[in-house]
């Protein structure tokens, strides 16, 4: 027992601890980031079938899915940041639900882009949708993030 505890004595001197405006940083950098190429693969997509008028629809959904869905969950996220104090494990930007829910997202997206299950033009609409979801909710954790010292 005395083994254990000194292990985790010791692996909790290595663990990557940040402030929470790392953290809102983080959050905001992530949702942006993966929000941009989802955005970008997306129009690839679509524009290489020739139907542009997917991306529109792409947006006009996206659009709808931050003000009904993702604000909602971004606030939760800036909220239970809030609660951390400093030097918190940087992994925890997320929580265990939102990893694992994370992965799926990733799991499903290599699907439909690696099996003829949907036409390349419907894959880019569900690609510019959530993509621009993604990088218009993650203002409100970048504005969490500016005013945060």
């Amino acid at each position: 027992m005395d083994l254990l505890m000194d292990l985790k004595k010791s692996l909790l001197r290595y663990k990557p601890g940040v402030s929470i405006r790392t953290h809102l940083f983080l959050a905001a950098l992530i949702w942006s980031v993966v929000g941009f190429f989802l955005l970008t693969f997306g129009f690839v997509l679509i524009s290489a079938k020739g139907h542009l008028w997917y991306g529109v629809l792409g947006l006009a959904l996206g659009t709808t899915k931050t003000f009904f869905v993702l604000d909602r969950v971004a606030l939760k996220n800036v909220r239970r940041i809030r609660e951390f104090g400093d030097n918190v494990c940087i992994g925890s930007v997320y929580s265990w639900k939102t990893w694992i829910l994370v992965a799926a997202m990733i799991g499903l997206g290599r699907f439909l882009r690696t099996t003829a299950l949907l036409p390349a033009e419907i894959v880019g609409f569900i690609y510019t949708a959530v993509g621009w979801a993604l990088m218009l909710a993650s203002r409100l954790m970048w504005l969490e993030w500016k005013r945060t010292p």
